[in-house]
């Protein structure tokens, strides 16, 4: 199991486009992908799930992800998250 911290820095935060750039990126892994926001869970692979989270600007995530590819998750994520911070 591998777990991410990440801060949204994102005026706009996890909104529907940045979220489903991520739902693309979690469904190519066999591993299992949670997203934690304070007391709830969402799954990275079901974008109304993440989008229920309601992660706006400075929100702490923490990704979770458990399975046979999860460091290749892993990187994957961190890969994205830098490019969503820099749009």
């Amino acid at each position: 199991m591998i777990e991410l911290t990440y801060k949204i820095k994102g005026k706009n935060g996890l909104h529907a486009r940045p979220a489903g750039k991520l739902v693309t990126l979690a469904k190519a892994f066999k591993s299992d992908i949670k997203i934690k926001k304070g007391e709830k869970t969402a799954d990275a692979k079901r974008l109304l799930s993440i989008m229920s989270l309601g992660a706006t600007y400075d929100t702490e995530l923490t990704f979770i992800i458990n399975g046979t590819d999860e460091k290749e998750a892993s990187e994957g994520l961190t890969g994205l998250l830098k490019v969503l911070d820099e749009e």
